[in-house]
């Protein structure tokens, strides 16, 4: 099995001016590249050559052995995610995924408040995550470098990326307003719902 980056879902300027054309040409087209590049390489002639994306995450995850694979197979899958998890057409959550956050946080202001305090509290590189727990309630968590919620069992709704090539090109070091202005106007709250 071959891994290439998921086709982008939109054009590469359809998210500015939070997320520029150039941020994502830098993003997409290199760092997502590279990882799937290194993916390749590093499966070759291995028993993951054959699995899937997720398959290769959830079994070399917590392997030193395999930390390379671990880390590539990871940061393909969060990417992929991660492109799916905005949309142009970004706004307030309705139908099931809007009670489903009052169900879980009080409402959607009290969501991105607390989300947008994990999403800038994650030290150093990393991510922020709305998941489904093992109860069904939603939880918000922040995993750091490639980790992934689906390696402990988690199921993810939508994430941010926080490293600091997501938006450093557009916000410099201002990593709050960026997370607000991509909870407001980015989220993509129907993939969101589809993924409850």
């Amino acid at each position: 099995m071959t891994f290439a980056p998921i086709k982008l879902p939109y054009e590469e300027n359809a998210l500015e001016p939070v997320v520029s054309a150039k941020t994502i040409s830098f993003h997409y087209g290199k760092h997502h590249k590279a990882y799937a590049d290194n993916l390749n390489n590093l499966v070759k002639g291995t028993p993951y050559e054959n699995a899937s994306l997720e398959e290769i995450v959830k079994k070399s995850a917590g392997n030193d052995k395999e930390k390379g694979i671990f880390n590539n197979a990871a940061q393909v899958w969060n990417h992929d995610f991660y492109w799916q998890s905005m949309t142009p057409k970004g706004g307030e959550p309705t139908g099931k995924i809007a009670d489903a956050l009052k169900d879980s946080f009080g409402g959607v202001k009290e969501f991105k408040e607390a989300f947008a305090k994990a999403a800038v509290a994650q030290f150093g590189a990393g991510w922020a995550w709305l998941v489904k727990g093992k109860d069904g309630k939603l939880e918000i968590t922040t995993t750091s470098n490639a980790d992934t919620p689906i390696a402990h069992g988690k199921t993810a709704l939508f994430t941010a990326d926080v490293w600091e090539h997501a938006y450093y090109l557009d916000y410099q070091n201002r990593r709050p307003d960026h997370v607000k202005d991509w909870l407001d106007k980015l989220a993509n709250w129907s993939f969101a719902e589809k993924n409850l």
